[in-house]
């Protein structure tokens, strides 16, 4: 579908029935906002990773498709805009959320795709409409449509305003390495768009992570992210595309804590090597952003001391229960000054995202 066609199917599909505004009595209720401090000055703390459902409006445009049931089941809870986030990020001291949507649409054709996405967001800028202060909706695009991909991403920024783009770390079994994506990082590098890249799991490892212990998530996030990161530098995605701003959600999976291993890989066993990167697999590091989900301040610490407190981002992965002490994890990690906390409580991401 040409481009002005699923521009017009935005406009004429559009309504936010979801992300009605709420009444005015339920915020001047809510608790007042806990005020962050470093070094007496009062910082701005910006949360680059909290997740929000998908209007529910849309459910007409995916009716009778695979995606209606996942539509629907995300129509309630925490993920749908309210009082809730708003109280929770006043009292955990949270000025912005950085607002994504957990691609869930990468089964759709393109018809549907280029429908379907262009009224997603339209709907969650309006959902925040209200409140801009506070929220920043990153766009969201059809990357298993590259081409098109690249599209929706460009009218995301040039013609919504859109800072940002969430995407997943695998589409339909693709890794974002293939160079079948190469025109959708060509358009993010160009316009210097941010990029959140956020795992599903990996399903392959289904029957393995099954059990106690909730594998699949544990260990399946974050795994997904370590094998994403690694092949994008390994099949030189990022030395052909070196301006990219792309965050890896959960810390970046394990590629930091174990990143020694994959310097040596391809000095111990060359010929498994057979394109030759630019740089160590270390360096990228500086290269790329993280999220502070590390749950530990030693894991804080050791993050900032091989990427750098500049590639730092505070996350807390609202509303999914892993953590209100997102703020205190990163004033108490051993070993950061008070200018690495201002940076990964917020100043990083509003250097890159234009929040005043």
């Amino acid at each position: 579908m040409h481009r002005r066609q699923f521009i017009t199917s935005a406009i004429a599909g559009a309504v936010a029935s979801t992300f009605e505004r709420a009444p005015v009595s339920a915020f001047l209720q809510a608790p007042s906002r806990r005020q962050v401090t470093v070094g007496g000055r009062r910082v701005k703390t910006v949360d680059m990773h909290a997740h929000v459902a998908v209007p529910a409006d849309l459910v007409d445009i995916v009716k009778g498709t695979p995606l209606e049931n996942t539509v629907r089941g995300q129509l309630s809870g925490n993920l749908v805009m309210g009082d809730a986030r708003l109280r929770a990020m006043d009292e955990q001291g949270i000025d912005v959320e950085v607002l994504t949507v957990n691609a869930y649409w990468y089964g759709a054709d393109r018809d549907v795709s280029a429908r379907l996405i262009p009224a997603q967001n339209e709907a969650l800028l309006r959902a925040c409409a209200s409140h801009r202060d506070r929220f920043v909706p990153f766009a969201t695009v059809a990357l298993q449509h590259p081409d098109l991909a690249a599209e929706q991403l460009q009218y995301a920024v040039e013609k919504l305003g859109m800072r940002g783009v969430g995407i997943g770390a695998t589409v339909n079994g693709d890794e974002l390495a293939n160079p079948k994506f190469d025109p959708f990082w060509a358009k993010a590098e160009s316009l210097g768009s941010f990029v959140f890249m956020h795992p599903q799991g990996v399903p392959e490892l289904r029957n393995r992570l099954q059990g106690n212990g909730f594998l699949t998530n544990v260990i399946g996030n974050p795994l997904e992210t370590t094998i994403a990161l690694s092949h994008l530098i390994f099949e030189g995605t990022l030395d052909r595309y070196p301006r990219l701003k792309l965050c890896g959600a959960h810390a970046g999976g394990f590629l930091p804590s174990y990143i020694g291993r994959f310097d040596e890989g391809c000095v111990a066993f060359p010929a498994n090597c057979t394109k030759k990167n630019q740089k160590k697999p270390s360096e990228y590091l500086k290269q790329l952003y993280f999220d502070s989900m590390v749950f530990t301040g030693e894991g804080l610490r050791h993050l900032a001391a091989d990427c750098g407190a500049g590639q730092i981002f505070m996350g807390t992965d609202y509303p999914f229960p892993w953590t209100t002490t997102s703020v205190d994890h990163i004033l108490k990690a051993p070993g950061l000054s008070d200018g690495d906390r201002i940076a990964m409580l917020g100043g990083n991401a509003a250097k890159l995202l234009g929040i005043a």
